[in-house]
């Protein structure tokens, strides 16, 4: 009877120490906050939202489109140039496309053709209008004799400009059914009108279907709105985010997408994961103050690492310089600092003062989600993996790295008109100049050289530079050496092939490594192209290596250990190089067109690889922060690995199967976009977030740690010392539900 009173003596005191460390950790100060008081909180969050949807609301007409340039590059230095001396922006040059029922020599088409530059010429933003006309070249004219084509050449200080000039020259020829206008300045417009269609699409179907899910999941009304609450708040406080560093910067219109499918979506798994939690808690300590302190002190852990580990991701892609990936970086930073916020204040503050009524009208009392059974299905499997650990490693790691194989075959193509829908005008207007016409005189590889304009000597020397430029494969004509201001001169260089071919790419390399009499820059849509790719190789290094060492330093934080953090780093690669094999099987070969809507470009979008990577990278971490922070909960209460990897995976199993699942719906829902690239981005980040979720996280991690056992929490001497006296511990957090 005695040592029975002694051992309940013991345990009570060992539940009180730990229960006053769970007060006394780091995130104690913000639970106190919330369960005090809880209406600030939650006025500070309701102002929060009025402010940014006031400030931030508006951010998308001070977005611009394009940004998949490198500012310091050769081709886009050459452009500038040209611009400066001419005043003509070659890169926004707007097209007409005539088709008429005769030969265009005929003398209707003619006077067609006359009237419509005209119209074209009295834009103010145009310069000159080039043709058939003007040049005699027979490449204005089609293989059939039927078609041509004008274009006209723009003064433009910036994209902007050149839109705004394109659709005014559409406008006034709109009543013309022969005429269809296209051109880069109108491909840029078209894609940005049809993302934030797409964009308002996608949010239409994403939420009703969110909501519908986590009505299933959490079993009551209530519950199920709270993680759309987070969500429309995050999304609102990100918007405000990119208002402010739009002051200073020009941000990419494409980044409001990744902001609304990333924020809906991780504001679902954090409030997922706090909702969850706090059932557990509520269910031991009932409703009230306690049970949030305590969801705080333990899921917020999880949050906090978890945020950490996304916006280090998100952070690697302020490293290049296109508009296009640091837009998206910003807003991945922005989207997911206020997630976690607003998850770890608001949310708690909504839950202590709705108490029990966070289950108003629940049609099934009690946790969907938390207070799983000790010994449930995710618990048996973990056993069932862990009892043949190698068989589970080598099956698991061999099928990703066979998914992965075809992306060694990659091939890259860039944003442009074909990437529009096919009715598109600025689509079909670049769909036949490039089927219908002899050669590619719109998309020309632009020489500048820096010589005297008043020397005839000069001249010649350019003349017989043009003529061996003319000798070299895959060039289909030269256009001789024009004088273009004071000291500068274009040589145009007219290629064989599409601007986004091998072959006009090795043709830009080929034109820079051939021997000039003096200084030049090469130009234009293939140059640029070769110039991005070289850009984005040249920065992806130091992105690896901040989004690597960062994780690296997270989860060691979080576990104390150095072998956990290697192989997160190790599995992530494995589940990103099967998510990249498997975006190019569908999108690079074509697979799945007439599910997913799209014609294939038979290559991939060149940016979307470093978005991918920073993307799905941040994720796949998330989602192991959210297993390994139970694991080592159990492991810190006096589990062994095997159990606590067992009962880790039984507390988490369904909340992240049902967060991965409620985020592919939020930001899958891109893969109704029109536009190929958007596609690819929601398709593969679906992908990679289903492949962590399911055979990372319930075979391969399982079957690590099995094999490594006890090992999984070495460190070395020093290290541990540093994490016993930096890192966050387990005991910062509330005790262990039994």
């Amino acid at each position: 009877m005695n040592v029975r009173k002694d051992r309940s003596a013991g345990h009570q005191s060992s539940s009180a120490r730990a229960a006053a460390r769970a007060r006394s950790g780091p995130l104690a100060g913000l639970a106190n906050l919330v369960v005090v008081h809880p209406w600030r909180v939650v006025a500070a969050g309701l102002l929060f939202l009025a402010l940014a949807g006031i400030i931030g609301g508006p951010v998308a007409r001070l977005l611009q489109g394009g940004g998949f340039t490198d500012a310091g590059s050769e081709s886009v230095l050459a452009a500038e140039k040209l611009r400066a001396a001419t005043g003509i922006n070659a890169d926004y040059g707007v097209v007409a496309l005539l088709r008429f029922h005769d030969d265009v020599s005929s003398g209707n088409a003619t006077a067609e053709i006359a009237t419509v530059s005209r119209t074209m010429s009295s834009d103010p933003i145009v310069v000159r209008v080039d043709g058939l006309a003007t040049t005699h070249n027979p490449a204005f004219v089609s293989k059939d004799r039927q078609s041509t084509y004008l274009v006209a050449s723009v003064r433009a200080d910036n994209l902007a400009q050149a839109e705004r000039g394109a659709e005014r020259i559409r406008a006034s020829l709109a009543f013309d059914p022969r005429v269809t206008i296209g051109g880069a300045g109108l491909a840029n417009l078209e894609v940005e009108r049809q993302v934030t269609a797409d964009l308002a699409h996608a949010e239409t179907l994403a939420f009703p279907i969110l909501f519908i899910l986590l009505l299933l999941i959490f079993r009551g009304p209530i519950a199920a709105l709270l993680p759309l609450m987070v969500g429309g708040i995050t999304i609102m406080g990100a918007f405000l985010g990119l208002r402010l560093v739009a002051f200073t910067t020009d941000l990419s219109i494409f980044a409001l997408n990744l902001v609304t499918g990333l924020g809906l979506g991780l504001a679902i798994d954090y409030s997922l994961l706090v909702l969850s939690r706090y059932r557990e808690e509520s269910e031991r300590l009932g409703h009230g103050g306690e049970a949030v302190g305590n969801t705080i002190r333990s899921a917020g852990r999880t949050v906090l690492f978890s945020s950490l580990t996304v916006t280090a991701a998100m952070a690697s892609l302020l490293l290049f310089p296109q508009r296009f990936l640091y837009s998206m970086g910003f807003g991945g930073i922005a989207v997911t600092m206020v997630a976690a916020v607003i998850a770890l204040t608001v949310l708690p503050a909504v839950l202590c003062l709705l108490g029990p009524r966070v289950d108003w009208l629940s049609f099934r009392r009690g946790s969907a989600v938390g207070a799983a059974a000790e010994r449930g299905a995710w618990y048996r499997l973990a056993h069932a993996v862990m009892n043949r650990p190698a068989v589970f490693a080598v099956v698991t790691g061999a099928l990703l790295i066979a998914l992965g194989i075809p992306f060694l075959g990659i091939r890259f193509t860039s944003v442009d008109a074909t990437v529009l829908p096919r009715t598109s005008p600025a689509r079909v207007v670049a769909d036949a100049l490039n089927s219908e016409f002899p050669s590619h005189t719109t998309s020309p590889l632009r020489v500048v050289v820096d010589a005297p304009t008043r020397s005839a000597s000069v001249a010649a020397e350019l003349g017989a530079y043009g003529a061996s430029l003319s000798g070299l494969r895959e060039v289909s004509a030269v256009v001789p050496a024009q004088p273009r201001g004071d000291h500068l001169w274009e040589i145009d260089i007219i290629p064989a092939s599409d601007p986004l071919t091998p072959a006009s790419q090795s043709l830009v390399k080929a034109v820079r490594a051939a021997s000039s009499p003096y200084p030049t820059q090469v130009g234009g849509q293939q140059a640029e192209f070769v110039d991005l790719q070289a850009s984005l190789a040249s920065h992806l290094p130091a992105a690896v290596l901040v989004v690597s060492m960062t994780t690296l330093l997270v989860i060691f934080a979080m576990t104390g250990s150095v072998l956990i953090p290697v192989k997160t780093l190790l599995m992530n690669v494995l589940s990103l190089s099967a998510a990249f094999g498997i975006l190019v099987l569908v999108f690079q070969d074509g697979r799945l067109q007439g599910l997913l809507g799209y014609s294939s470009q038979g290559a991939l979008d060149t940016s979307q690889p470093v978005l991918l990577f920073a993307v799905a990278f941040g994720l796949s971490t998330d989602y192991g922060v959210f297993l390994l922070s139970r694991i080592k909960e159990g492991h810190d209460a006096g589990l062994n690995t095997r159990e606590s990897v067992a009962r880790g995976m039984e507390r988490t199993g369904r909340i992240v199967t049902a967060a991965a699942v409620l985020f592919c719906v939020a930001i899958g829902a891109f893969a109704t976009s029109q536009v190929v690239f958007i596609k690819e981005l929601g398709v593969g980040t679906a992908v990679a977030v289903l492949i962590d979720a399911t055979i990372v996280r319930a075979l391969l991690v399982p079957s690590l740690m099995a094999m490594l056992g006890e090992w999984n929490w070495w460190a070395p001497a020093p290290l541990r010392r540093l994490h016993a006296r930096f890192g966050f511990k387990e005991s910062d957090a509330a005790p262990l539900a039994a």
